[in-house]
């Protein structure tokens, strides 16, 4: 439902600044973040974006 009528061409552009910013090039997170979910991104589009730049992440075994 929340892709139903957004702007698309507006999310791409807010993911992609999203992942440059989590490359280092941007200096907070935050802001990018939210404007990628204000521009109607999905809370897993905008944890894909951060798991292309970091990888996903999988613990060590504590045993």
């Amino acid at each position: 439902m929340l892709r139903k009528g957004r702007d698309n061409a507006a999310v791409d552009k807010a993911l992609d600044e999203l992942r440059q910013a989590a490359e280092g090039r941007g200096t907070n997170l935050l802001l990018p973040m939210k404007e990628a979910l204000a521009a109607r991104a999905t809370g897993g589009e905008v944890s894909n974006a951060l798991r292309d730049v970091w990888g996903m992440y999988v613990p060590r075994d504590a045993f």
